[in-house]
């Protein structure tokens, strides 16, 4: 969790509710995982798909986390989506950035990386059988390029959007402080006269 809130904290926080609402189309139903029916489906994923088992590296564990394979973000375009969500270890839900400003490696990158660690060809094989078999079986959808593109057009203006008004809500409150401090330094003059 970030310490200090940044105008990319507030632009990705935008990006993420937007594609919420994109996977909500696609689901035909809200998706959050605290209540109701999605609850169930987050427990059916964890512990009768996986049970209970990090997606990237088999070990089981009581304390997974929500990965989302395609990356919940502008780069990826990841929806929040039953189909893209899988259990994930905590050191496996961190991913090696790309060159800067291009986003993280995919989830078959970060597979293999996790699987070589310890493991062999076949548990990657395995592993991301399983993995595609999941998203299918929750019909995550599959975007024509125009889809994709429209997608990602949106969320990177989204993006740059909130971000150019948060600096510029900034900006404005610095100089109506700094209009307040001055007015605020003369009264007290006055008033000492």
């Amino acid at each position: 969790m970030a310490t200090h809130n940044t105008s990319s904290d507030a632009a990705n926080t935008a990006v993420r509710a937007f594609l919420t609402e994109v996977g909500k189309l696609y689901l035909g139903h809200a998706f959050n995982i605290r209540s109701g029916k999605t609850k169930e489906i987050w427990r059916q994923i964890k512990e009768d798909e996986f049970k209970e088992t990090c997606a990237y590296c088999g070990i089981a564990s009581k304390q997974l986390q929500m990965e989302h394979l395609l990356m919940f973000n502008k780069y990826e375009i990841g929806l929040h989506h039953p189909g893209n969500i899988v259990p994930c270890c905590k050191k496996c839900n961190k991913r090696e950035r790309k060159e800067k400003g291009s986003g993280f490696v995919g989830w078959e990158e970060h597979l293999k990386v996790k699987c070589m660690e310890n493991e062999s060809t076949a548990s990657f094989q395995a592993r991301r059988s399983k993995i595609n078999r999941h998203m299918k079986k929750w019909d995550y959808p599959k975007f024509s390029i125009e889809e994709e593109q429209a997608i990602h057009v949106i969320a990177n203006s989204l993006f740059e959007n909130v971000k150019t008004e948060f600096e510029k809500a900034h900006n404005l409150y610095i100089k109506l402080h700094n209009t307040f401090v001055e007015n605020n330094k003369e009264g007290k003059a006055v008033e000492k006269r």
